[in-house]
């Protein structure tokens, strides 16, 4: 169907850039990954271990908050990088860093876990899957 004969009932689809995909779904990421940290602020003792100066059986110090901090930074700047890089590049940017995220985002169900905390985990695990694998698909051609 060409543009003049469509009607204001037809569906448009359009083909959207891989590259911005991938910084989609990093940015759904990003969104859970913040909110399971927001909502965990919710639960009884959470409150008074961060007063405490503990978070799960780690000290709060500079060098907790700075690991804290490039664990949030790195996803985060994935959301620009998969627009900004080259396709060759940014291909194996995507994959490495998704696959490295997968078991850092299962080490945060350790200790006390709430349904809330698995649900977000299976999301989150499932779009790090998913931009693995449209970054495994991703071809020149597709760029």
């Amino acid at each position: 169907m060409n543009a003049n004969n469509m009607t204001s009932n037809d569906l448009v689809d359009v083909r959207v850039n891989v590259k911005l995909k991938l910084a989609a779904m990093w940015a759904s990421f990003m969104f859970l990954y913040i909110y399971v940290d927001y909502f965990h602020l919710y639960m009884p003792g959470s409150i008074e271990d961060i007063l405490a100066g503990k978070v799960f059986t780690f000290d709060i110090s500079y060098l907790f908050l700075l690991v804290a901090m490039i664990g949030v930074a790195i996803p985060a700047l994935m959301i620009f990088l998969s627009v900004a890089l080259p396709a060759k590049v940014n291909r194996w940017v995507n994959i490495i860093t998704a696959a490295v995220y997968i078991p850092y985002m299962l080490f945060n169900l350790a200790g006390e876990a709430w349904v809330h905390m698995y649900f977000a985990a299976a999301l989150e695990v499932a779009l790090l899957l998913l931009i693995i694998g449209y970054a495994w698909k991703w071809t020149e051609s597709k760029a």
